[in-house]
């Protein structure tokens, strides 16, 4: 079995973020809350004033955002640690905004942290060839604390390189070191995976809603059901058909639903969403 990275306590260098999205924001607002990092230590770019204004208003007093067009905004490309968090399609406007080797003055290389869907380390390096550069593969659930984060380390990466980047994400979740090749099926599972289960909580609401519950109380009762169930998948090492067995009497309502879930095709159609997911992702890569 897989083991994800083991925190270690070092002190955080000053991290520039290249885009305030909303995966960036997910990433610094709990890092904030536990105090790894402090709203001084932050500095920021974005494309547009607007944006500047918005980001100001929701993120913590302390934390420093220019605007793209602000000559200053060059403070941020020279942090020793900066996170790319940019949509994959401005990649080659941002590369052009970062200074030259010689206006970043820093005795080792800058590390750039990518949390950029499909973009491979090829190209990230290529772009930007005075950086030593990491490929990140975040998921949402950093909200709740309960991260997956998957991490395939570049050429020129150093020890305090792999701290900083360990200890970030560590902070939020779990973290697991991968080879590059396998990033793309992890973001498939991981990454896109709360969208599927949130469909399918949904969907469980919808259906008891249809048998006679009130809106809100369907939705706790998904939410919940779902939650237990994964930690009963984890806590007991359970594989999911052992636990399918557990609950499913002959001739009984469970066995009713699963049979009807077969006919449905919901196990083809979750497999070929993970699929379709990992393509998409190998697919951005290339565009």
């Amino acid at each position: 079995m897989l083991q994800p990275s083991k925190p270690g306590s070092i002190s955080m260098p000053a991290i520039g973020v290249v885009g305030l999205g909303q995966m960036a924001k997910a990433l610094i607002k709990p890092l904030l809350q536990c105090g790894v990092l402090q709203p001084s230590e932050l500095l920021a770019i974005v494309n547009t004033t607007t944006s500047c204004q918005h980001s100001l208003k929701t993120l913590p007093k302390g934390i420093t955002v220019y605007t793209a067009d602000d000559p200053v905004a060059v403070k941020v490309w020279q942090t020793p640690m900066q996170l790319l968090a940019v949509k994959p399609q401005q990649l080659a406007q941002v590369a052009a905004s970062c200074p030259s080797k010689s206006l970043i003055a820093q005795e080792e290389q800058p590390l750039l942290v990518s949390i950029l869907a499909g973009v491979c380390l090829r190209q990230l390096q290529d772009y930007f060839p005075s950086h030593a550069c990491v490929r990140v593969v975040p998921s949402i659930t950093l909200l709740a604390g309960a991260g997956l984060t998957g991490i395939a380390w570049g050429d020129n990466i150093h020890n305090n390189h792999q701290r900083w980047a360990l200890q970030l994400f560590q902070a939020v979740g779990e973290v697991l070191e991968l080879p590059e090749n396998q990033l793309d099926a992890f973001l498939a599972l991981t990454s896109s995976g709360p969208a599927y289960v949130a469909l399918v909580a949904e969907a469980m609401a919808d259906g008891a809603v249809a048998a006679g519950l009130p809106r809100q109380l369907a939705l706790y009762l998904a939410h919940r059901t779902l939650a237990g169930t994964a930690t009963l998948l984890q806590l007991h090492e359970l594989h999911p058909a052992q636990l399918k067995d557990m609950v499913t009497s002959p001739a009984g309502t469970t066995a009713a639903a699963l049979r009807h879930l077969e006919r449905a095709g919901l196990r083809s159609a979750l497999i070929e969403a993970v699929i379709a997911a990992a393509i998409r992702s190998k697919e951005l890569s290339v565009e």
